[in-house]
């Protein structure tokens, strides 16, 4: 272990005041901060030469960010338990014997749920909902169910503290997911995020149609390309956290991002950018992660000690790690200008051949590093389109358009997306608010979608542009929350403190409405 500096020690040691003074912050929250304030004295990593240059540089040359996933990483970012194993086998560390009927079931998930640790200390996956819980109702009538329902949901909107915490649909109609989904849409809660899976050749219209109703109500579920994720990932695939594909039983190491815009600032020119800066960064990230990897694996002890190992509710080799990425239209936008042209993201075919470009490098670049504890991926990781964090200013997520610079045509729009979905089989997505009168007519949300599939678009979310709760990146938060932090109000999620951020300096409350 590395020794650091007196400066950093004071610094941490004002942070812990700090936190400990925050009147804005639960006691929960502040617990968690100063967690992560105690792991940053920590330098245990085997990190490449060069990494400080662009990782801990001032916040506006930042080339690479950690995602504030500590020093001394001890346990995995993201974790996706197979929680129908759960329910056969119950558990034995949980002293739970499996479920029998539907309250039983309910109560054993809000058991588990408690047990799962993340990078936000709460599960980013809540399992297939409507099918673990569809087999436990066929004796119930709808409103037992729902009464039920109500009850769980609210459970897990007060405790599972964080809207990164992800449910699934489908992809094939159920009772239990049409119920969950009018459930959904009477509480209107934040948490938590929810997914349906979605194949037309496999899933009803009038199951498709639901999850639209409830989406323009609550902002979720959104919709993923059911075809496409499965012949990336196989039949087992999940979605978790905000839109990441991960499969069951497994999940992420870690999740480390390039900042696209930055890392072109520090080229000469597009040349310049494409042979030297960009595959250096590439580089550093990639070896920092693979420390990072090494570390969870062969030190931390984690799963040699964790009981989800040891019951085989995870298993380490259905784990991958996720190569992230912000600010590709920055970056295409910058590196134009440096050419003298005018051409934007979004709006140009040099712009988008030239993203594509960058695109291609850089998952070339990702189909030749192998690393040996990924093999649920075959050694190699998986690109991310990340959303960005709160911090974020004048960064474009992922690959998105900026917000305000969007196409004036839906058409146009998807159309730009439809070039950039392909890479990134562990997550992307776009997010389109609508305007009010789209509850006349919803099933013009639903010809959106499957027009999108057909271009190869992995994942889109809706919202009414009158709706309580909005979809931030890609977790949820309620308007209304925002405003209470605002004024210095203590509020129960974590994510409403990430959503403020992101509504100042990302000007997510902008977005074109369609």
């Amino acid at each position: 272990m590395r020794d650091i500096s007196m400066d950093r020690v004071q610094a941490t040691r004002e942070n812990i005041l700090g936190i400990i003074k925050n009147t804005s912050l639960t006691h929960e929250q502040k617990l968690t901060n100063l967690a992560n304030a105690a792991d940053g004295l920590l330098e245990v990593l085997d990190v490449p030469e060069g990494l400080d240059d662009l990782l801990n540089c001032d916040a506006d040359r930042r080339c690479i960010c950690d995602l504030f996933e500590g020093h001394a990483p001890m346990r995995p970012r993201y974790i996706v338990p197979d929680y129908e194993k759960f329910f056969k086998q119950g558990s034995a560390f949980l002293q739970l014997e499996p479920p029998t009927d539907f309250f039983e079931a309910l109560n054993h998930l809000l058991i588990i749920y408690k047990h799962v640790p993340s990078i936000t200390n709460y599960p980013v996956y809540l399992g297939n909902l409507d099918m673990l819980l569809d087999p436990f109702i066929k004796d119930l009538d709808d409103e037992t169910v729902k009464k039920h329902l109500r009850l769980f949901l609210t459970n897990v909107d007060r405790t599972v503290l964080d809207s990164f915490s992800h449910a699934d649909l489908g992809p094939v109609a159920t009772r239990a997911g049409y119920l969950i989904m009018e459930v959904s849409a009477e509480l209107e809660n934040a948490v938590p995020n929810i997914t349906m899976r979605y194949d037309p050749d496999i899933t009803d219209d009038e199951f498709v149609l639901a999850g639209v109703r409830c989406a323009l109500k609550t902002a979720k579920p959104s919709f993923a390309n059911h075809k496409m994720f499965k012949s990336e990932l196989g039949d087992d695939y999940v979605i978790a956290s905000c839109y990441n594909g991960l499969k069951l039983g497994g999940g992420s190491y870690t999740l480390c991002r390039l900042i696209l815009g930055h890392i072109a600032d520090r080229a000469r020119d597009i040349k310049d950018f494409k042979e030297n800066v960009l595959p250096y960064v590439l580089d550093i990230q990639g070896r920092y992660m693979d420390a990072r990897i090494a570390f969870e694996v062969e030190e931390s002890g984690f799963f040699e000690s964790n009981f989800l190992a040891k019951e085989g509710l995870i298993h380490r080799d259905r784990f991958t790690a996720m190569y992230g990425l912000v600010g590709l239209a920055d970056a295409v936008n910058i590196l134009l200008e440096k050419e003298g042209k005018s051409d934007r993201y979004g709006h140009s075919e040099e712009a988008t051949r030239l993203g594509v470009e960058i695109m291609e490098i850089i998952d070339t670049w990702n189909k030749n590093h192998v690393n040996k504890y990924c093999e649920a991926t075959d050694g190699h990781f998986l690109l991310h389109a990340q959303v960005g964090i709160a911090e974020d200013i004048e960064v474009a997520p992922g690959t998105r358009v900026p917000i305000g610079e969007e196409p004036a045509e839906l058409v146009d729009h998807l159309n730009v997306l439809s070039n950039f979905h392909k890479y990134f089989p562990s997550g992307t997505g776009d997010i389109f608010p609508m305007d009010i009168t789209i509850h006349k007519n919803p099933e013009y949300v639903v010809d959106i979608i499957k027009g999108a599939w057909k271009k190869d678009l992995r994942y889109l979310s809706f919202y009414s542009s009158e709706s309580d709760v909005i979809r931030i990146t890609g977790y949820l938060v309620k308007r209304s929350e925002i405003e209470k932090f605002e004024k210095g109000v203590a509020v129960l999620q974590n994510t409403t403190h990430l959503g403020t951020g992101a509504k100042h300096n990302g000007k997510i409350l902008e977005r074109k409405v369609r």
